[in-house]
């Protein structure tokens, strides 16, 4: 494909797109689109949150948790965040890491501890 058609349109329609790709389950390409929305604007969450995803689906772990930890670096009560890290984190044979993110994570939603 071509590198413009990631980089065409405005912010709005390039969010549309990659939300159509993640619901498509093209995790790849969604994340090259978000890629780029994060880039300009790296204080927003929602394209972090959804660029995380796709890398946790797309079994890119370690970029997972990069966009992860620049989330919570943002906003540290972000309670999906935190539970995917968690989960992120379990996923690469890390529990012990994980589970702090995981009991936050069930504090701050008001659930009994998983860990």
């Amino acid at each position: 494909m071509n590198e413009t058609y990631y980089e065409f349109g405005t912010s709005a329609e390039r969010w549309d797109r990659a939300q159509l790709f993640f619901d498509a389950k093209e995790y790849v390409t969604a994340a090259r689109i978000l890629g780029g929305l994060v880039t300009e604007a790296p204080e927003q969450i929602a394209p972090r949150l959804l660029l995380a995803r796709a890398h946790y689906h797309s079994a890119r772990l370690r970029l997972a948790e990069a966009e992860l930890r620049a989330v919570l670096e943002l906003s540290p009560v972000e309670y999906y965040a935190r539970l995917m890290l968690g989960r992120t984190l379990e996923r690469q044979g890390r529990p012990e890491d994980a589970a702090p993110h995981l009991r936050m994570a069930a504090a701050m939603s008001g659930q009994a501890s998983p860990v």
